[in-house]
This record gives C-alpha cells, sequence and structure tokens, in this order.
C-alpha cells in the first residue's frame, strides 16, 4: 500500500515537508484522492503534522548554571580582548575621565592654564578627546596652553594652636616616714592641751 500522492498532498496542505506528515494506514486513507477528502481525514486525526524536532536547552541550562556560580570562564573559554568582555561601559570611562579631572584641576589650582582652557578641556576629557594622561599634556604643549611655573607659591595657612587640657595634678603623697613624725607630733599637742 502506498500512501505516497496523500502524503504529498497532506504535505502541501499542512505547509511542512513529508517527512513531517504522519498517515496511519487505512483503507479511507489509500481511497482519499482529492485535496477535500485529505482535509477530511486530517479533520478526523488520521492523518497529523510532526511537531519539528530542536535541539534539546536542558545543556545549555546546565552550563548556564555553572557559569552563574563562576565555572567555565577560564581562559579556554574565552573570546575577544578584555575590553569586549568588559561589561560596564561607564566604569571604563570612569577609570580614564577621573584621573585626567584631577589633573586640569591641579594645573589650574597652580595657575598654569586660565579658567577658559579649563573648561574647554573638561568638556573634551568629557567626550573621550582624551586617551590618558600623557595624550593630554602632549595636546597642552602643542595647543601652547600651559603657563611656564611660577616661583612664587601662595602663602601657606597659618597653623592655629590647639590648647589642650591637661589633667589636674594630684598632690604628691608625702613619704611614710613624714606621716608617722607628723601624727606623732599632733598626739604630743593633744596631750599637752588635755593637761
Amino acid at each position: 500500500m502506498d500512501l505516497k500522492s496523500q502524503k504529498e498532498i497532506a504535505s502541501k496542505i499542512l505547509k511542512c515537508g513529508k517527512t513531517r506528515v504522519k498517515v496511519t494506514a487505512d483503507k479511507d486513507v489509500e481511497e482519499a484522492l482529492t485535496r477535500n477528502d485529505i482535509r477530511d481525514l486530517i479533520q478526523r486525526g488520521l492523518i497529523k503534522k510532526i511537531q519539528k524536532k530542536g535541539t534539546s536547552k536542558a545543556y545549555s541550562k546546565q552550563r548556564l548554571a555553572q557559569k552563574k556560580r563562576g565555572r567555565k570562564k577560564s581562559f579556554g573559554s574565552r573570546k575577544g580582548t578584555m575590553k569586549a568582555r568588559i561589561k560596564n561601559d561607564k566604569k571604563d570611562w570612569l577609570a580614564v575621565v577621573r584621573p585626567l579631572r584631577r589633573l586640569i584641576k591641579k594645573l589650574l589650582d597652580d595657575e598654569r592654564i586660565s579658567r577658559k582652557d579649563y573648561t574647554n578641556l573638561y568638556r573634551k576629557i568629557k567626550g573621550g578627546f582624551f586617551r590618558n594622561k600623557k595624550h593630554l599634556l602632549s595636546y597642552l604643549k602643542t595647543q601652547e596652553m600651559l603657563k611656564e611655573r611660577t616661583s612664587t607659591k601662595k602663602p601657606a595657612k597659618k597653623e592655629v594652636k590647639i590648647e589642650t587640657k591637661t589633667k589636674k595634678e594630684k598632690p604628691k603623697e608625702e613619704p611614710k616616714k613624714e606621716k608617722k613624725v607628723k601624727a606623732e607630733k599632733k598626739a604630743k599637742t593633744k596631750k599637752e592641751s588635755d593637761k
């Protein structure tokens, strides 16, 4: 019993390949010739469409669980540069920006650059114009923004002396012999006063 033609018609109706059409051997299926006959057989459940086989997610889930625990991340499993593996771009940006901002602030405080140049450089740093400190300093030299160091330094802040409270000193105790002598003198004076 050859059901080749029925499978072909069913595959066109079900919109899938011939291999995915499952036909149960039955007298009605053999007699079916037209598309309408096969549609009826599909409704009755004699001709079915097999579910497509996909790859199982079980292995990938297991691997993901291991990665969450910190496994499978060694050098053999890595592809791409370290920059490609950095997840937080903002941290990467901050690592460049903060030292550059500190440098231009110091230059401004030392009066080696003007306020106008400072604001201009600040914006360029924010935009990622400079790669590092060396690049920034070379830019300052080529643009002739850096002023010579002045020997006159700002006057140092006055030192404020803070007086700390000292503990009150207790009167020193007299040696034991002197105490005895004083006690004896008191006793003599009492005896004399009693007489």
